[in-house]
């Protein structure tokens, strides 16, 4: 059975080629059929069982046989969502690099499978790259995570990119100045 990435399906892809064991010399058995898989879960995780079914034997000497179905593993893999939308707000010049995130329009990208429930959670961060005067300076945004009844089967591999601010110069205030 075939590796495979969430679906919530129990459905699995059979590869390779079968072969029958223990026929006994001179008898004609062949095995015929088309192997269909499924998986013991449709949940993430490694080495989950997979029963092998659709298998037939025929020939004349096939009523001598019972066929057992075989079983196999495979690995369901997390599904890798993305994050849109997410902005962060321009700033005026302070000398650090934080960046505020606006988390509002933020929005799991296509992906989650229908009938599950995952949303995104987290609060999130940003970082520019460096504290300087410039236009579309790329920030770096964390702390996204997912979350709900489904969110194990999920995963979220990379936060979101390509966002950036304007930093503009500061107006510094004279004070104490006297005539």
């Amino acid at each position: 059975a075939a590796n495979k990435v969430y679906d919530r399906a129990t459905t699995s892809t059979v590869t390779g080629t079968s072969s029958l064991v223990g026929v006994v010399s001179g008898d004609t058995v062949t095995l015929g059929g088309i192997a269909v898989g499924t998986f013991a879960s449709a949940n993430v995780a490694n080495v989950i069982t997979v029963s092998i079914s659709g298998f037939s034997i025929s020939g004349s000497s096939s009523g001598n046989y019972t066929l057992t179905q075989p079983t196999t593993t495979a690995n369901i893999t997390a599904k890798g969502l993305t994050v849109s939308g997410t902005t962060a707000s321009n700033k005026v010049y302070n000398g650090n690099t934080t960046a505020t995130v606006n988390q509002t329009l933020s929005v799991l990208a296509a992906g989650v499978v229908s009938g599950d429930t995952v949303t995104l959670g987290g609060t999130a961060t940003g970082t520019v790259v460096s504290a300087p005067v410039g236009t579309g300076k790329p920030v770096t945004v964390a702390g996204y995570s997912i979350i709900g009844g489904d969110a194990s089967n999920y995963s979220l591999p990379n936060q979101p990119t390509g966002v950036n601010v304007d930093i503009t110069a500061g107006t510094p205030t004279l004070i104490g100045f006297a005539l």
